[in-house]
């Protein structure tokens, strides 16, 4: 993880003075955890989730939104302020400041969307299968959510057909018994070491 955060310290600003970075992948892939791990590992960077940015009505309809919350203040390396969502009021809470940093996380399915691509300066792919992901995302959030996984199956399916994320992807991340394994993704350019493998540690690079 020590690695994948010192490389994705050297790229050049790709959003005013920011790295943006998206982490995308299937519902219950892990990206939520994984954003944290490598937030941490970027000296607490910020990470947003597009949890946040999302609502029921608009499941995938944000893009507009978090251009003119986020990426146009960011590119013009202004403090972004963004409205989150509440998934139990169903209502936009009150304004939430996200500053300009060096690197600035975007979590969530849908992170490596057309209209997001530009202004990214490194796409990460979760590469779970959607079967074992959605399992995962169904599991974790119990019986009660049963209803709003069967819409958001079909809402997630929609969208990756129409806006494919993981052939743009510059690196795939696969979770291993231990730690990641980080390898180059469809858009990456493989040097003349071809893969690299990240983890926490010796104990962790699968």
């Amino acid at each position: 993880m020590r690695d994948l955060a010192s490389r994705l310290r050297r790229l050049p600003p790709s959003c005013g003075p920011v790295r943006l970075i998206g982490v995308d992948g299937h519902a219950g892939s892990g990206k939520s955890t994984f954003a944290g791990r490598l937030a941490r590992e970027l000296d607490d960077a910020p990470v947003l989730r597009l949890d946040d940015i999302a609502s029921h009505e608009e499941l995938f309809g944000w893009t507009g939104r978090l251009l003119s919350q986020v990426i146009e203040p960011l590119g013009r390396g202004e403090r972004a302020q963004y409205t989150p969502y509440d998934w139990h009021t169903r209502r936009f809470g009150p304004p939430r400041a996200l500053p300009p940093a060096p690197v600035i996380l975007i979590e969530g399915v849908g992170a490596g969307r057309r209209a997001l691509r530009p202004h990214l300066a490194h796409l990460l792919w979760m590469e779970v299968p959607r079967e074992v992901a959605w399992a995962r995302g169904r599991s974790r959030d119990g019986e009660e959510q049963r209803e709003f996984w069967a819409g958001w199956v079909r809402a997630e399916q929609r969208h990756f057909a129409d806006d494919s994320s993981r052939p743009f992807a510059d690196l795939l991340v696969r979770q291993c018994q231990e730690g990641y394994e980080v390898v180059h993704g469809p858009a990456g350019t493989v040097g003349s070491d071809h893969d690299v493998t990240y983890g926490d540690g010796p104990s962790a690079v699968c």
